[in-house]
């Protein structure tokens, strides 16, 4: 029995090992495809350095999570338009999450809708404002939450439905240019860091200032001059982030996505800016435009902001 453990051991500590180096040469190799800008080279930034923490950050998903310790209140705001532009169906509220022995609820201290915004059983009509809610709107009292993010994996498989899709956003949100399982055609396609895939993008880093903060701008933007069939495998059409120059912390990111499967296809516009409160990074503002259309449903143009403030241990 002992042999068997130090044999497992032994394979565990070579797999992770030889994981380790390939993620490294990886690292190298994406390194050689990317447009340092004169501050940038000036800094003599590690860049190989830089892309593994860019690759495997977790500031922006623990942000979200803070939210889950915290009190806040909300502005919301959802829009769903017809194909013509026009408004179809719409929800302006204020809510306030409040949080009370180790668990959080939400008091809604306004709320107008236009439209059918609600079905009759006071459900949703629209997956755009589903969605919105799986992210900020509670039901009841959650308790027994935590911000850890060390060994969260999303497994949208194990999920079917509305809380598959939500999961799938989840990822979408919180690991950009990683292989998302279970989305038919594209899952593979969002591995923009693959260096495979990656020479299809112009990647850059520069320095700049976010709100007064000094910080590293990472770009990612398709290349101009793809073939039809090479931009057929193209899911994030571009992507920004202000990385925390000292910290590392994401302090805002923007996305552009779209693809065409067929069956079903999309565009989608994301913009999230974040905010320190005490020790905690949390979203203060997130915007979302989507155009989605999935065969048997009809097409949803929806659109929301959150902006979230007040916020409270």
């Amino acid at each position: 029995m002992k042999m068997q453990a130090v044999a497992v051991l032994g394979f565990l500590f070579f797999s992770s090992s030889a994981k380790a180096q390939e993620d490294s040469l990886d690292n190298i190799r994406l390194a050689k495809m990317i447009s340092l800008s004169e501050a940038i080279i000036r800094t003599d930034l590690n860049v190989p350095r830089f892309m593994d923490r860019v690759k495997n950050d977790t500031t922006f998903y623990k942000a979200f999570k803070n939210l889950h310790m915290l009190g806040y209140t909300a502005w919301n705001d959802i829009r769903v338009k017809d194909k013509k532009g026009n408004l179809k169906a719409s929800l302006s509220s204020k809510t306030k999450q409040v949080r009370s022995n180790g668990c959080r609820s939400m008091e809604v201290l306004h709320e107008k809708t236009t439209g059918n915004f609600y079905d009759d059983d006071g459900g949703y009509n629209y997956n755009t404002a589903e969605l919105y809610a799986g992210l900020f709107f509670t039901k009841g009292s959650v308790c027994g939450e935590s911000n850890i993010v060390k060994g969260v994996d999303f497994r949208p498989k194990s999920q079917s439905g509305m809380d598959k899709r939500k999961e799938q956003l989840k990822m979408l949100f919180f690991n950009p240019g990683k292989k998302i399982p279970g989305i038919p055609f594209i899952g593979d396609k969002i591995n923009i860091f693959d260096p495979d895939k990656a020479d299809k993008y112009d990647f850059g880093i520069d320095y700049g200032d976010y709100e007064g903060q000094s910080c590293y701008v990472f770009s990612i933007k398709v290349k101009p001059d793809l073939s039809g069939g090479e931009k057929n495998s193209i899911v994030i059409d571009s992507m920004v982030t202000w990385f925390d120059a000292k910290t590392m912390e994401v302090l805002a990111r923007n996305y552009d996505m779209s693809y065409d499967a067929g069956v079903y296809d999309f565009d989608v516009h994301m913009e999230v800016q974040m905010t320190k409160f005490g020790n905690y990074l949390v979203p203060k503002l997130l915007r979302y435009i989507g155009n989605w259309d999935v065969v048997f449903k009809k097409r949803e143009r929806g659109m929301f902001t959150a902006t979230l403030f007040d916020f409270t241990e």
